[in-house]
């Protein structure tokens, strides 16, 4: 087997070729030119502004409708936490969470046999009504009796 390299009846040193003729130059090509890839990134980013500010829009909406209202469970949530229950009462605010809001809650023995009421009420700061009131029967059988 010859070398290409040493023998001057090669195809390729001689130039003739078994490859079909080019029949576009090279310099022919289609591709975008710097002008069109920037008005194209242009159109891009005014489409994404756009939904991102109707996105931030619509989230503003949802959120102003949303009801800052508190009801009185999450007092009663935390009563029904204990397993014996004093008579008396309780008063407490809901923090950071509910600024402004503070509850009351009445536990009162219903029965002899551990079954207790509890009576609570929310209160808005500088609102006279109640904002809600509750009133839940709890059986602890395990509570210390009534004080005289």
């Amino acid at each position: 087997m010859k070398s290409c390299l040493r023998a001057p009846e090669c195809p390729v040193l001689s130039g003739d070729t078994h490859h079909a003729p080019r029949t576009t130059p090279l310099r022919s090509r289609a591709a975008f030119s710097l002008l069109e890839v920037m008005i194209a990134g242009g159109i891009f980013f005014m489409a994404i502004f756009a939904i991102l500010a109707l996105v931030s829009s619509v989230l503003r909406n949802a959120r102003s409708l949303r009801r800052a209202e508190l009801d009185a469970s999450m007092v009663a949530a935390q009563v029904c936490n204990t397993n014996k229950l004093y008579e008396g009462s309780q008063s407490g605010d809901f923090g950071n969470l509910y600024p402004g809001y503070s509850w009351e809650a009445e536990t009162l023995m219903a029965a002899t046999n551990g079954l207790f009421q509890v009576d609570i009420i929310v209160r808005l700061r500088g609102v006279q009504q109640p904002v809600d009131s509750m009133s839940i029967f709890l059986f602890r059988p395990d509570s210390p009796p009534r004080r005289l």
